[in-house]
């Protein structure tokens, strides 16, 4: 049976989401990413036309200046990035209240970790080895080239690593971090949820407590 994908809309794409489960998974085919606790975010880059969009389609094009100048200056015709928008702390944590806080707008950076579409092409059908590839080679062109400076103030490329899935989680959660999303290797880009990504949050974490008493509409 053939996948269906949509075509690939001029405008908002409804994010890829993962599916909650207790512990990660541990074999060979999934890679495993820290999970940031801030708001989710579609940059879209056409020329030098910039839109930033929320989780379920909000325009934050006004919010976070930062993120709209490092998509702008991408050395891309056009191209849309998956990723999630963080205010860090004064230890260098992802923190959800300074996000919130429309004081700290303009320190708002995007980690970006999926690649949907690059000048006309729909990557969605790649597998998301090559789309983060993809990614990391645009955001590294950027880098090199020392247009948006060394430190990439607006954007930066979220690691990823290949290792066993409840060791990496054991460890985020050591470290205080809200958790893991562990996606597999060779999984496409589907709009909604999804069982190829996995999210595994540390139930020690300010942002599973907070979701324990209010519902965010995230």
């Amino acid at each position: 049976m053939s996948l269906h994908l949509p075509e690939l809309p001029a405008g908002f794409i409804e994010p890829c989401l993962p599916t909650s489960a207790p512990d990660p998974p541990s074999d060979e085919g999934w890679l495993h990413e820290i999970k940031h606790d801030g708001f989710r975010v579609i940059a879209r880059k056409n020329d030098q036309w910039v839109r930033l969009y929320s989780r379920p389609g909000n325009d934050l094009i006004d919010r976070f200046p930062l993120i709209v100048e490092a998509v702008a200056a991408l050395n891309a015709r056009s191209c849309v990035i998956d990723g999630e928008a963080v205010a860090c702390d004064d230890d260098g944590i992802a923190s959800f209240e300074r996000i919130c806080y429309r004081h700290y707008d303009k320190a708002v950076f995007l980690y970006a970790f999926d690649l949907i579409e690059l000048n006309g092409d729909d990557l969605r059908r790649e597998p998301f080895m090559v789309r983060k590839a993809t990614l990391a080679s645009l955001i590294g062109q950027e880098m090199l080239a020392g247009l948006l400076g060394s430190a990439v103030p607006g954007l930066r490329f979220n690691e990823h690593i290949e290792a066993d899935g409840p060791t990496v989680f054991q460890h985020a959660c050591k470290l205080g971090l809200e958790g893991i999303v562990s996606k597999h290797k060779n999984s496409r880009y589907i709009s909604g949820r999804s069982l190829h990504w996995i999210k595994s949050k540390n139930p020690d974490a300010p942002a599973v407590k907070r979701e324990a008493e209010i519902d965010w509409g995230r």
